[in-house]
């Protein structure tokens, strides 16, 4: 199952809440809206009512009358929506003249007393909101409806504007508040890329532990690994001290057999030295494996040609009183990522196996490409052929392990090279002999 990143899943989980919570809350105020406007509109009705009915006069020969004007053109134009209708239970008595010659319907229901709302139709079918009453005047004998109408359609617009305002404004709200939202999140994961980089920066050897000057849900955190870190240095730095304490320790009763095998018969020396060689080769590999071990995690950047001093000073000689030509470009402004331990271990052995096999020369070339440090080792010696070079690959060790009494095997080579997430490739060199190119994935300045 893919694992979404914690960027995005908080942002969907924001953005879905807006997405969500805006349009349920513009339907509520929607409806709300409607539902006020509707009630307005309705108590504007039944305001026209109670002056009409308050105008109705009936003369002394029974004729009904308005004593005075409602006040509002629309009642003169005719089928304007707004209308207003007396009558009793023979039919309409008194109408205002948008009716012209149609009238309006009674609405079902409603005590003597009770004003009644509703929909209705009116001329050309017209849409109506209606409120009617019965009202009894002392001077006529029987009982009145009067009427007050007036056109939805207004009512309708204006919940229609309202919703179009509303629309745009829940859009434009939506849109700040999803911006704000993707501001908030990485302004409050900032802390965390903080604690990436500034571990990316610890494993490049840039840093040495992580800033502390952190929130304070996360400093503890901070201040937990940098623990862990130091506890890691120290475990290396013990146990490297402790596989040179033992290389120290055994170095002496090595010796001290292999002289006293010289004093065997010539039968038992031989098979004495030849079990002594390989326990001399054994506690030489895991040796090398313990000081090799968890080194690049930790390391800080150092000076390639400072770290490789030593060892091509020492091989230059050994190269010299072979009389084999140790030629070595390293780029002298090349900083890397590694342990110097680890660069000096990997071309010591390289470089020393290729004096033991080479006539006359041998070359060095350690340089950065594609963020990668690039070293590649050539000699003009007898080589290997491919079978050799891929049975050496296989079987972890150099097949001139017999002649090699110094660094590490091919297996603590790919070792070193595995924990630097790089790569060792055996060939043929331009001269005959063998080509040993590796490449190691640390960061190059």
């Amino acid at each position: 199952m893919k694992q979404w990143p914690l960027v995005a899943r908080l942002l969907v989980a924001s953005w879905l809440l807006v997405v969500v919570i805006l349009p349920l809350a513009g339907v509520a105020l929607s409806v709300a809206f409607q539902s006020a406007v509707n009630q307005a509109f309705d108590e504007r009705l039944k305001a026209m009512l109670h002056v009409t009915s308050s105008a109705i006069r009936a003369s002394a020969d029974g004729r009904l009358d308005l004593s005075r004007s409602l006040g509002d053109a629309r009642f003169e134009q005719v089928f304007s929506g707004w209308y207003w209708q007396v009558s009793d239970d023979e039919g309409p008595l008194l109408s205002s003249r948008s009716l012209w010659d149609e009238s309006l319907s009674l609405l079902a229901g409603g005590a003597d007393t009770e004003i009644l709302a509703g929909d209705a139709l009116g001329p050309r079918d017209q849409p109506l909101r209606q409120v009617q009453r019965r009202l009894r005047l002392p001077d006529y004998p029987r009982p009145l409806q009067v009427i007050v109408a007036g056109p939805t359609n207004e009512v309708q617009a204006e919940v229609a504007s309202f919703r179009r305002l509303l629309l745009i404004a829940l859009a434009s709200l939506g849109g700040l508040l999803m911006i704000l939202l993707a501001v908030q999140v990485r302004w409050g994961l900032a802390p965390l890329r903080q604690m990436r980089a500034d571990l990316r920066a610890v494993q490049t050897g840039q840093r040495e532990s992580l800033d502390t000057r952190l929130p304070a849900e996360l400093r503890g955190l901070a201040e937990t690994i940098n623990g862990v870190l130091e506890r890691d240095r120290r475990l290396i730095e013990r146990g490297r001290n402790a596989a040179g304490n033992l290389a120290h320790a055994i170095k002496t009763p090595l010796a001290v057999m292999r002289t006293q095998v010289a004093q065997l018969p010539e039968p038992q020396a031989e098979r004495f030295g030849h079990e002594l060689k390989r326990a001399d080769e054994a506690v030489r590999h895991h040796l090398a494996r313990a000081s090799a071990a968890g080194s690049a995690g930790v390391s800080g950047q150092v000076m390639v040609t400072k770290a490789l001093a030593p060892v091509l000073d020492g091989l230059g000689k050994m190269a010299e009183r072979r009389g084999i030509r140790l030629d070595s470009r390293i780029d002298d402004r090349l900083r890397v990522s590694a342990d110097p331990q680890d660069l000096q271990e990997l071309t010591g052995n390289l470089v020393e196996n290729a004096v033991r096999w080479a006539h006359s020369l041998v070359r060095l070339r350690v340089q950065a490409e594609s963020g990668s440090l690039q070293l590649s080792v050539e000699d003009d010696g007898p080589g290997m052929s491919e079978a050799q070079r891929r049975a050496a690959m296989d079987r972890g060790k150099l097949v001139d392990s017999e002649r090699s009494q110094s660094g590490l095997g091919l297996s603590i080579v790919r070792e070193l090279v595995d924990l630097y997430d790089g790569e060792l490739r055996l060939d043929v060199s331009p001269e005959g002999g063998l080509a040993v190119f590796l490449t190691l994935r640390v960061v190059t300045a």
